[in-house]
């Protein structure tokens, strides 16, 4: 299989910026890309673009999303003209699924560099709860609202509950709520467990200049904070905001002929699968454990391996369950795993050291793309304070939308040093 390398990489801050239009946050994505790689015009040797967005159509755009915003960066000069995009969207994986169509050109020898993008906005101004949940609507199964109702019904009904709907409540949390509770249930994790998560992930933050939180809270802070779906909190939930983030994948051909500072700072994608969800029984593993299967197969590494990970935790439960989906601990064992420090700096796999989703923030669609960026960062040991010593594999878990118990689709990426 051809090997693929990331030679620029960028993610904007992520954060509330309502005077930000989406052109404004595809410019700043690209050409910090670009600049990133440090090639001379190199926006004009890109073949390909996969462009990641999930809400556009909510402000307006309901079609060819990356064209209107990536052609003005064409008629400027920044990209090649007639360049070919792809427009993705598969929910909170959009991210990662534009990258994983970036690095299929490159293998395919579709072209030799390609450009993976996402962008989003999910802050609506003096907008109600209502009004926004409306927006993350679109990650619903609207064809059959009932069968993912009574998924989880099904799946409280021994703990004497039923899931929490309404307009003024968000599904993703409940659903995530809800899992939670039964894997509580089953296999004894504790709200302490769930805080020490959410703790880590917001003091990563404090060193991240990226991140859309960057402030202390201690696990008792956690555990105080409002409760949005029992057993989470806030502080476990990822915020609303705004951003995106762009990959720069190239050819082993391309790279050769790159300038030495260039070759030094490359990334290379070791493996990467994407899996579709099922409606699977509770007891069933998900389908990021299959992608992460598939992953480690095509790197040829088994998780011991892994220095470092970006897991999906758009709340503090999805870190630990991807934990254990990731082979990284035994599964049920994911709260234990986390109390005892194994997940922090200087643990077996320090995870979420950009501050995760739930501290750094989850602009949907840009959300993959900066998770990867992150753990970019790590690999060129530019991390700061959050750098985790040694680090020379690195894998990102990215997944989205609501397909029974599980997402409906999820990407797992593995980068390695070159």
């Amino acid at each position: 299989m051809d090997e693929v390398f990331i030679i620029g990489s960028w993610s904007t801050t992520i954060g509330r910026k309502p005077a930000d239009s989406f052109l404004d946050l595809t410019r700043a994505a690209v050409v910090g890309a670009i600049e990133d790689a440090g090639v001379p015009d190199i926006g004009q040797e890109i073949g390909s673009a996969w462009f990641g967005n999930v809400l556009m159509d909510f402000w307006g755009q309901h079609s060819t999303r990356g064209h209107f915003c990536l052609v003005p960066l064409e008629e400027e000069g920044v990209l090649a003209r007639r360049l070919p995009i792809v427009n993705v969207e598969g929910g909170c994986a959009t991210g990662s699924m534009a990258l994983h169509g970036a690095i299929k050109d490159i293998r395919s020898g579709e072209c030799e560099l390609s450009l993976a993008i996402g962008v989003e906005k999910t802050f609506l101004p003096h907008a109600s709860s209502a009004e926004t949940f409306q927006m993350f609507r679109a990650g619903e199964n609207s064809f059959a609202p009932e069968r993912t109702i009574a998924c989880y019904n099904d799946l409280l009904r021994p703990l004497g509950r039923r899931l929490q709907t309404g307009a003024d409540r968000s599904m993703f949390m409940d659903t995530y709520a809800a899992q939670a509770l039964a894997y509580t249930h089953r296999f004894g994790m504790t709200e302490r467990q769930l805080a020490v998560v959410a703790a880590k992930n917001h003091n990563f933050a404090i060193d991240n200049e990226r991140a859309q939180y960057r402030f202390a809270m201690t696990v008792d802070d956690v555990l105080e904070d409002r409760l949005v779906s029992p057993p989470l909190t806030r502080a476990m939930c990822a915020p609303i905001g705004d951003g995106a983030a762009a990959i720069l994948v190239c050819s082993a051909d391309f790279l050769d002929g790159c300038a030495p500072q260039v070759r030094a700072r490359a990334v290379r994608v070791a493996g990467t699968a994407m899996t579709s969800g099922i409606h699977r029984r509770p007891e069933d593993l998900g389908l990021s454990r299959m992608a992460a299967d598939r992953a480690y197969a095509r790197a040829g590494i088994v998780p011991a391996d892994i220095d470092v990970a970006e897991l999906h935790d758009a709340t503090s439960f999805g870190e630990i369950y991807q934990c254990e989906m990731m082979r990284f601990c035994d599964v049920g064992d994911g709260g234990a795993f986390a109390e005892a420090q194994e997940t922090a700096l200087g643990g077996s796999i320090p995870i979420n050291t950009s501050g995760g989703l739930v501290s750094k923030g989850h602009p949907i669609g840009a959300t993959g793309v900066s998770m990867t960026h992150e753990i970019v960062v790590q690999l060129r040991g530019e991390a700061g304070p959050r750098q985790v010593t040694g680090a020379r594999t690195g894998l990102i878990e990215n997944g989205g939308g609501i397909m029974g118990l599980e997402e409906a689709a999820c990407c797992v990426t593995i980068l390695s040093t070159a």
